[in-house]
């Protein structure tokens, strides 16, 4: 009788929090290895990186309106 062949446990791994934030980070700053690159395209998922880079656009043009804020507000304005 012939079976289909089993996934091997490593196609069935998904990325973890960090792994997803750490691909996420350097996406933006544009710099990741070939090896996390395959990584993410071979275990990740689509929604998930679209949602961590939405989120993370989100925090970073906060900081950055809440950096103005502060500065024009120690320049007197």
């Amino acid at each position: 009788m012939n079976q289909a062949p089993q996934d091997s446990p490593d196609e069935e791994r998904h990325l973890s929090f960090w792994q997803l934030l750490k691909s996420t980070l350097s996406a933006f700053i544009g710099v990741q290895s070939n090896a996390n690159r395959e990584r993410d395209f071979k275990h990740g998922k689509v929604s998930h990186f679209i949602w961590m880079g939405l989120l993370f656009g989100l925090v970073f043009v906060l900081t950055l309106m809440g950096v103005v804020q502060l500065v024009l507000h120690f320049a007197g304005a």
